[in-house]
């Protein structure tokens, strides 16, 4: 029965691969990072996405149409990524004020000289999750021995290797998997890669060739790194740390920046269905109910925040240091080789802003937080 699930799906993988292609760039005339005033007034901020315009980034772009950024005096302009750069290497470079990216990735970068922190951590918990079919007999991380493991690579891997490692499991195939579910579901791929907000999400919006009815998640089976002990931190808000020590316009607009920011997160907590609209009317191509699922399984990497969406929990933080000096991939190499010279990251300005949206009434814990019910639609629709 497998064969010809996965015959009848790679008929129709071009089409479901178009239909959640994402789109998003860079225009080519921007002010320099860094400028002072704007001839509005307003300070100017270039904020570097680490992927394309999708509601993974709703809360800016609900910070962005809101006005909670021009609230605070700032002129913002969100840049996509879409895999063309990175997103520290154009903050280092001076080319953007802040820049969003996973904690491992910086690491190493961080190893390779560049100045940057971490200011705020805004996904507490982590989204990557390994996927294969239910009847795989694939049920834990020991069950991947002797597997056909896809891994996107590009950073995007350690978790994968870190839970590898703790499991002792060395007898695996790596292969390199694009960014959507087509080889996992043509069956060239025994465990995939996936994100819980979008290729997880893929594999619901796909047709079952066995019912003629949209997958269901009892298809499946997911090994989650949160419940194995090996996640990482994700999405965080870097900065310039040479700037905040000399710069104190700066350090003062880093934490109008990360209020605003808050504010719009807090938005899409609130609001999900608008935040994610706000996110199609920037330029994304994706699908209204992928949309809203994304912004929905965001919303859970953040709410409830333990200490304020923001503050950077030492012990997670530790807890990545550590896995990125041990893990180490099939070629036996690690993402880092000793500690940050300096603390790589500092909640002396999200702790201002939290500070400050509490005064003004602002829930930065999320604490009664409930995700609302997606209903996915075929192809995200």
């Amino acid at each position: 029965m497998r064969d010809t699930r996965r015959a009848r799906w790679a008929a129709t993988a071009l089409g479901l691969t178009a239909a959640l292609t994402l789109a998003g760039c860079a225009g080519d005339s921007e002010p320099e990072a860094g400028a002072s005033e704007s001839a509005s007034g307003m300070t100017p901020v270039k904020l570097q996405l680490q992927w394309l315009t999708q509601a993974q980034f709703s809360g800016y772009y609900a910070a962005l149409a809101e006005g909670f950024y021009a609230d605070e005096g700032l002129d913002v302009e969100i840049l996509p990524s879409g895999g063309d750069v990175v997103p520290q290497d154009a903050l280092a470079n001076g080319e953007v004020d802040y820049a969003v990216a996973w904690v491992p990735k910086v690491l190493g970068s961080i190893e390779q000289g560049a100045d940057i922190v971490d200011v705020a951590q805004i996904f507490e918990r982590s989204a990557t999750l390994q996927v294969a079919f239910a009847d795989s007999g694939i049920d834990s991380v020991e069950d991947l021995a002797g597997k056909k493991i896809g891994s996107w690579g590009y950073g995007n891997e350690w978790e994968l290797f870190a839970g590898l490692n703790k499991a002792g499991v060395t007898d695996v195939e790596i292969v390199q998997q694009a960014f959507d579910m087509n080889a996992f579901l043509a069956g060239d791929i025994d465990a995939a890669q996936a994100m819980t907000y979008n290729e997880y999400a893929q594999l619901l919006e796909a047709e079952n060739p066995e019912t003629g009815e949209l997958y269901q998640p009892e298809d499946f089976t997911v090994i989650d790194w949160n419940e194995e002990g090996t996640a990482m931190l994700q999405d965080a808000i870097w900065a310039d740390q040479g700037r905040l020590a000399d710069d104190e316009e700066y350090a003062e607009t880093t934490v109008k920046f990360l209020k605003a920011t808050i504010r719009g997160w807090a938005f899409a907590r609130d609001n999900p269905q608008e935040a994610a609209d706000h996110v199609t009317k920037a330029g994304s191509t994706l699908g209204t109910s992928h949309q809203l699922w994304m912004t929905n399984e965001v919303n859970k990497l953040i709410w409830p925040s333990t200490g304020g969406i923001g503050h950077i929990d030492e012990a997670a933080w530790d807890a990545t240091v550590e896995m990125s000096l041990q893990t180490s991939n099939e070629t036996g190499a690690t993402i880092i080789s000793e500690e940050p010279a300096e603390p790589a990251f500092t909640n002396e300005y999200v702790d201002r802003a939290l500070a400050e949206l509490e005064e003004e009434g602002v829930d930065v814990t999320g604490a009664d937080f409930e995700p609302v019910d997606v209903t996915l639609e075929p192809g995200g629709a």
